[in-house]
């Protein structure tokens, strides 16, 4: 049993409330425990250059710490990205553009903005599981304009951490439980269980290949029950 009482393969308490920023036309509040990531979504006519003439759109996303997301306060990001706020974003835009189909799209970029309200472990699983529904709001939004004819989402996407933490693998790591592992790993997957990134790493020690396989089972068990929460927050 662990601090918070969870089972080793238990998640957090989820909840996914939509629409909660008025102006975007998808955004979602995501919480994973005391995890909370806000996840809003705009489209914006034309595309970077290197796609124009094309007819194809894009995808970006931004990614933030906001400054009463911990215990300390943090900096604001100003003017450049913190080396780890542009990792997570960039990590989130090739997640999201892997269950989209960009040809679909015309020539328009659609932003995602994840704003971490508060942070204890796995905000960038967050961040990647409420963007895809805010996700799924703007191409309900783009079809009922007729701006889209299809929709433009190949398949459903979550992400979630797993890691080894005194000897037991554990699903969904809280920061205690994180900052203490000595195997961690963030799984990116679609509904098929197909993968779009694992980030994995050894902390001072190595792991053995049945660790990473027993992880990765473990981590789909997470996404599955994360794109049910996915699916409810949407049929709401």
């Amino acid at each position: 049993m662990r601090k918070d009482r969870r089972k080793a393969n238990e998640l957090r308490e989820v909840t996914i409330e939509r629409e909660f920023v008025k102006y975007a036309q998808g955004s979602t509040l995501i919480s994973l425990g005391d995890t909370e990531v806000i996840c809003a979504a705009m489209v914006e006519e034309g595309v970077p250059g290197f796609l124009r003439g094309g007819g194809q759109g894009w995808l970006t996303a931004e990614y933030t710490l906001l400054p009463y997301a911990s215990p300390s306060r943090l900096l604001r990001e100003r003017e450049q990205k913190r080396g780890r706020s542009y990792e997570i974003q960039r990590l989130i835009g090739r997640s999201l553009r892997a269950v989209v189909d960009l040809s679909k799209l015309g020539e328009r970029t659609i932003w995602v903005d994840c704003d971490v309200l508060q942070a204890d472990g796995g905000t960038r699983c967050a961040s990647i599981t409420g963007a895809f529904v805010a996700l799924v709001e703007v191409d309900r939004r783009l079809r009922a304009k007729g701006m889209v004819k299809d929709s433009i989402i190949k398949e459903f996407l979550a992400a979630i951490s797993v890691g080894v933490s005194k000897g037991e693998k554990l699903l969904d790591l809280s920061f205690q439980e994180d900052s203490g592992a000595s195997v961690d790993m963030n799984v990116v997957m679609t509904e098929e269980g197909d993968l779009v990134e694992v980030q994995v790493s050894g902390e001072g020690r190595s792991f053995s290949r049945n660790t990473f396989n027993e992880l990765l089972d473990l981590a789909g068990e997470g996404i599955k029950k994360l794109i049910q929460f996915q699916k409810k927050a949407l049929e709401d």
